[in-house]
C-alpha cells in the first residue's frame, strides 16, 4: 500500500537500481517489440505516442509514452480493512506471510499477535471495532519511515479517492535492450498491467510490521500509496490477459524495460522450471519474457533484465 523506503510526494520518482555482478546468459532469440494495442484504451489519459527518452544504461532510444491515471477498468479497488473483528473476509483484503495468503477479515485481526507470536500487537478497541486509518493525514501519517505513534496498531489503508489528481507517464522502451547484468529495483516500479496501473517492487513488509501496522492488498493484489496511488504486489488473475495460441500462461503486461510479463503459470497450472533470478526465460514465440511470483511471494518481478525506463509521477 506504501513504500515506507520513500520520500512524499516527490513529482519524480526516479529508480532505485542494484546491478548485479553475474552476468547473464547471452540472448540468443529475437527480441519482440512492444505492441502499444494491448492496453486499455480507456485507461490511458491521451493516446500513445513515441518519443526518444534516455535509459538506465545511458542510452536514448525510442519509446512509448504511456500517460494514465492509474485506475483500473476491469474491477473495482478495494476493500483492505475490515472494520470489527465480527467481519468476514468479504470487509476485507489479503495478506501474504511465508509464501502463504491470507484473508483479513476480522478473525485474522483479532487473532495477529498469536500470528506473529508478539503480544504487542493491538489493532482493534475494546468494543470490537478495528483501527483503521480512515483519513488523508492518518494514512500518510503511517505510510514514512517513522511511523506516528498514534498511528502505530493500525490497518493502514489509503483510499484512491485522495489521490485521484495523480497523473502518471511512463516511458517504455519500443524494443527491450537485454543486459548483460540484471538490476534489482528497489523503489519506483517494475512494470505496468494492460490497465495502466504499476506492478510495484516488493513490499517493505518487515518496516511495515514492525511498526504493528498492516497494509492489506484487496483481492486483485493491489492498495494505495501517498506517491504512485493505486498499484499491484501480487497477480491475481484481475486485469486484462491475453492468451497465448499454445498453453503458455497468459500475457499480462509490459516490464518497464520492455520485456513482456506473463502470469505465473500456464494453462495446466504448471509453473516454467527454467526461470531465472528474475523470473525471466524465452521461448521462439515471445523471446526474453518474465513470469509474475506467485500471489504470496510479495515479489511480481525479482529483478530486471533491460536497461528500463522511467515513471514520472504528477501532483
Amino acid at each position: 500500500m506504501y513504500s515506507i523506503q520513500h520520500l512524499f510526494f516527490s513529482t519524480l520518482l526516479l529508480f532505485t537500481i542494484t546491478s548485479c555482478c553475474t552476468p547473464n546468459k547471452e540472448l540468443t532469440e529475437e527480441v519482440i517489440a512492444v505492441n502499444p494495442s494491448y492496453f486499455i484504451q480507456e485507461s490511458l489519459m491521451e493516446p500513445i505516442t513515441t518519443e526518444d527518452h534516455s535509459l538506465s544504461d545511458g542510452s536514448k532510444v525510442e519509446c512509448y509514452k504511456v500517460v494514465v491515471k492509474s485506475i483500473p477498468h476491469e474491477h473495482k479497488m478495494g476493500p483492505w480493512c475490515p472494520t470489527h473483528i465480527k467481519d468476514s473476509k468479504e470487509k476485507g483484503g489479503i495478506w501474504f506471510e511465508g509464501g502463504k495468503v491470507y484473508d483479513v477479515d476480522g478473525h485474522f485481526i483479532s487473532n495477529i499477535g498469536e500470528f506473529y507470536s508478539d503480544e504487542k500487537w493491538n489493532l482493534y478497541n475494546e468494543d470490537g471495532s478495528i483501527k483503521v486509518t480512515k483519513t488523508q493525514e492518518a494514512c500518510e501519517g503511517a505510510a514514512k519511515p517513522d511511523v506516528e505513534d498514534i498511528y502505530k496498531n493500525h490497518c493502514v489503508e489509503c483510499q484512491p479517492s485522495f489521490y485521484h489528481h495523480h497523473i502518471t507517464t511512463y516511458y517504455i522502451p519500443t524494443k527491450p535492450i537485454y543486459q548483460t547484468s540484471f538490476s534489482r529495483v528497489r523503489r519506483g516500479i517494475m512494470g505496468l498491467a494492460f490497465n495502466g496501473v504499476n506492478f510495484d517492487p516488493p513490499a517493505p513488509t518487515d518496516a511495515i510490521l514492525k511498526a504493528h501496522t498492516l497494509a492489506p492488498l484487496d483481492d486483485c493484489g493491489g492498495h494505495v500509496n501517498p506517491h504512485t496511488g493505486y498499484h499491484y504486489h501480487a497477480v491475481t488473475g484481475c486485469t486484462k490477459e491475453i492468451k497465448q495460441t499454445d498453453q503458455h500462461a497468459p500475457m499480462i503486461g509490459y516490464a518497464i524495460d520492455g520485456f513482456g510479463v506473463y502470469a505465473s503459470k500456464d494453462s495446466n497450472g504448471s509453473r516454467p522450471t527454467d526461470l531465472d533470478a528474475c523470473g525471466g526465460h524465452e521461448d521462439q514465440i515471445r523471446g526474453y519474457h518474465y513470469h509474475a511470483g506467485e500471489t504470496g511471494d510479495n515479489q511480481i518481478l525479482g529483478c530486471l533484465n533491460g536497461a528500463t525506463g522511467e515513471m514520472i509521477v504528477s501532483h
